[in-house]
């Protein structure tokens, strides 16, 4: 079992930066492969980032591509994911995921690719 729990979330306005956390139980954690998920008011969960175990590789959905980055600190056991230029229709809550990396530099995109999930942390960026 993984626990994750995400922290960093809050209110800004738009234009501002914010920085999430999720931290894993797990201090195997370096063999897990982890994700970025959000879910705005009335819509489904949404695919934001991916990364892989080693950090080497990431990839992100369109609608956030050049303005969020994922991280990783296998030492820390912990995922970042640092969102810069917030929009109003980045509000959301946001959920970190993980697996395991069973192909290397493998990067999953799917919400039942993953087994782990934590709580959700909201994110409210005002116009």
């Amino acid at each position: 079992q993984v626990q994750l729990v995400e922290s960093g979330g809050g209110l800004v306005q738009a234009g501002d930066s914010l920085r999430l956390s999720c931290v894993a139980s797990r201090r195997t954690f370096s063999r897990y492969a982890m994700g970025w998920f959000r879910q705005a008011p009335g819509k489904e969960r949404e695919f934001v980032g991916a990364i892989s175990w080693s950090a080497g590789n990431t990839y992100y959905a369109d609608s956030v591509k050049g303005r969020f980055t994922i991280s990783r600190d296998n030492t820390k056991n912990t995922e970042y994911l640092q969102m810069n230029s917030l929009k109003p229709e980045d509000t959301a809550v946001y959920y970190c995921a993980a697996r395991l990396q069973d192909i290397a530099a493998m990067l999953y995109t799917r919400e039942y690719e993953y087994d782990y999930w934590g709580q959700g942390t909201q994110v409210t960026v005002s116009s």
